[in-house]
């Protein structure tokens, strides 16, 4: 490997070379590794296709599950939390029935997987917001999430980021349908495209920090179903909290110590 120097920065193959940009740096180096159209034919990579195919599944399986929870992942999303997701969905295809390179993604089947998942691992929702509290529950037709914080002494259940004068308590769920491998199209489909990615978010209104809260802490989400959804979507629920500072009346979100949890999955 080897460093390109002068005013022209080459990107792509050339003469048995592959010249890169890495880290900020172009780099040079041998153009080396398998043919692209061996990769697709030759029977020696036929695990290679599958791997690749599961890969591709799980990366928009783990997308999906991104958008649904989109409207606040911004304030909460460490680095690293595409691959992070990305792995889990890898981990329930690998339980999936079916053959290799085309398992299903089970989601509700294998939801231990998913619960617990902290947005940010670096600040993990336990080491922010720690009051008791039950999980966010479902009615019968898993279409409204309920989440109750019984009242709480601030100074005693939390470790607000320094400068913080505020915070909102938040619920946010999502549907997301299992996925299976479509022949025609030749990647991994929703099962019930109709439900998936719907989602909801609420929000506590906002608290000034000390003391007790004051009553008790409700929050609901309503997807809007009408009927049972099928066991071929899993709902899920993600809780978490949001710090503020007030200046001048108005308040200011801040980037630190927000954090997020997939608390229920049903």
């Amino acid at each position: 490997m080897a460093k390109q120097k002068g005013f022209i920065k080459l990107k792509g193959s050339l003469g048995g070379l592959t010249f890169y940009e890495k880290n900020g740096q172009n780099i040079v180096r041998t153009t080396g590794g398998v043919d692209k159209e061996r990769i697709a034919k030759d029977p020696a990579f036929k695990r290679t296709r599958e791997n690749m195919a599961e890969f591709g599944g799980s990366a928009k399986v783990g997308k999906a599950l991104r958008t649904g929870f989109a409207n606040i992942i911004k304030s909460m999303g460490g680095s690293g939390i595409v691959g992070r997701i990305t792995g889990l969905m890898k981990k329930i295809n690998s339980f999936g029935s079916g053959q290799r390179g085309k398992r299903s993604f089970e989601i509700l089947t294998y939801s231990s997987i998913l619960e617990g998942f902290e947005f940010n691992k670096l600040s993990p929702l336990g080491a922010i917001f720690y009051a008791p509290y039950n999980a966010p529950v479902l009615d019968a037709n898993r279409s409204i999430a309920t989440w109750t914080v019984p009242d709480f002494n601030m100074d005693s259940f939390m470790n607000a980021p320094e400068g913080a004068t505020h915070f909102q308590l938040v619920l946010a769920t999502t549907v997301l349908s299992d996925y299976a491998y479509d022949n025609s199209s030749k990647s991994f489909e929703p099962v019930n495209p109709n439900e998936n990615e719907t989602n909801g978010i609420a929000f506590s209104t906002p608290i000034a920090l000390g003391g007790t809260v004051g009553s008790d802490t409700t929050l609901t989400v309503d997807l809007g179903f009408t009927s049972v959804l099928p066991p071929t979507v899993a709902v899920i629920s993600a809780v978490g909290i949001v710090f503020f500072q007030e200046i001048n009346g108005q308040l200011y979100e801040l980037a630190t110590n927000n954090a997020m949890r997939i608390e229920a999955i049903g």
